[in-house]
């Protein structure tokens, strides 16, 4: 069945490698049959965190923000994707996820870790896997890993390797489980304490 799903992009460095692999993720959820939302902060430019979306009266949110909570309460799922800066998550993809609170809760995110070191970013993973579930959306058990990411992909975000689509098949299934996994438990109701 498609989701609906979001990829929440990290990074807002000039020659910024790790849109290679938003390119491959998003081209291989939607072979899947899903829906996809790019969301990179580039294109969105959110100041550094002073008001939640939450903290505005209602309808006087920026409109960037009301897109962006529209967006993700559609969504059945999320896919972060995120380098690694000093073994966390950079600061514009902190900050780009600190604006929402609600709007994420009951549904699974996926993690895409990248860097141009032989680690693949999974110094981060610990690091945002924490702030998902503080969030409301809970990071599925695997994770995918890109080491050297400026060699993994081309520009257009076809990988070097064919590996990469074995191992993002069963990635991608995990997060559709879950994701419609949660979709129908929200269709049947919140537990009482998020009413």
């Amino acid at each position: 069945m498609p989701l609906n799903l979001v990829i929440i992009f990290g990074s807002v460095r000039s020659d910024r490698q790790g849109i290679k692999a938003v390119k491959f993720v998003q081209r291989q959820l939607e072979e899947r049959g899903h829906r996809v939302t790019l969301v990179d902060p580039m294109e969105y430019k959110l100041p550094l965190l002073d008001r939640m979306y939450k903290e505005h009266a209602p309808g006087t949110a920026p409109e960037q923000l009301e897109r962006l909570a529209a967006l993700y309460r559609a969504a059945d799922g999320f896919v972060i994707v995120t380098a690694e800066y000093n073994h966390a998550a950079p600061p514009a993809l902190v900050n780009l996820l600190d604006h929402f609170y609600e709007e994420y809760s009951f549904r699974p995110s996926a993690i895409v870790s990248y860097s141009g070191s032989s680690f693949g970013g999974v110094r981060a993973v610990s690091h945002l896997r924490d702030m998902l579930a503080e969030l409301g959306m809970a990071s599925i058990p695997s994770h995918f890993p890109i080491p050297k990411v400026y060699a993994a992909f081309d520009d257009a975000g076809v990988p070097a390797d064919k590996a990469y689509l074995r191992r993002f098949d069963r990635f991608a299934s995990e997060l559709e489980w879950y994701a419609q996994a949660l979709r129908t438990a929200r269709q049947e109701g919140l537990p009482r304490q998020a009413a």
